[in-house]
């Protein structure tokens, strides 16, 4: 079997790939490399075009970066995870003041989370996309000031993470938990089965 490559700092992709019994090696970018440039919105992109174009460039560099780091040839997986509401994309916060902006923006409605996973070797790549919808309450400025304060929110689309205490605004999800969290599973073993793992 071919080792299978994570390449994510995300701790919860390599949580969730735990959850199917796949313990991958973790091919973070190097620090040379301009992850964050790859996530660059392109004028007037579709919430769905821009995750499945940001995946697809995530895992060509990975494919590049194990050659580069003269790796044994194994199977990559990436994945992104974007929050939309309606066309526009909600990515990561720049700040306390930006999270609270689009954290204002998402309460009191139905929002979408899509995840993008890809799982490629330098011969084949292939990709699958979830999309859940995501009903967070009004739950006002000071609570929202609250869980900005506790950090949770820096790093994550939309500005919240439905593992941690934003799990309390949330009144209801229609699709993926997993897939909502940054990998979802029911794709994810799919393509990981299409590649010969025993999940």
């Amino acid at each position: 079997m071919k080792p299978l490559y994570l390449a994510s700092q995300s701790p919860r992709r390599l949580q969730l790939l735990d959850q199917l019994g796949v313990t991958p090696i973790l091919m973070p970018p190097q620090p040379h490399e301009d992850a964050e440039a790859l996530e660059a919105v392109l004028p007037g992109e579709a919430p769905t075009t821009y995750v499945q174009r940001v995946t697809r460039l995530k895992l060509e560099a990975s494919l590049r970066r194990m050659r580069q780091l003269d790796l044994p040839p194994g199977v990559v997986l990436c994945a992104d995870t974007t929050v939309a509401r309606g066309r526009v994309i909600l990515g990561k916060p720049q700040d306390a003041a930006h999270a609270l902006a689009m954290l204002q923006a998402l309460q009191g409605g139905t929002h979408r989370v899509l995840t993008c996973v890809a799982v490629g070797t330098l011969r084949r790549q292939t990709q699958a996309l979830n999309i859940s919808q995501v009903t967070m309450a009004s739950v006002g400025t000071a609570r929202l000031r609250a869980y900005i304060a506790t950090g949770e929110p820096m790093g994550k689309a939309g500005a919240y993470a439905i593992q941690g205490r934003a799990a309390g605004f949330i009144e209801h999800i229609r699709g993926s938990h997993s897939g909502i969290m940054g990998l979802p599973l029911y794709e994810t073993a799919a393509l990981l089965r299409d590649f010969g793992f025993k999940v």
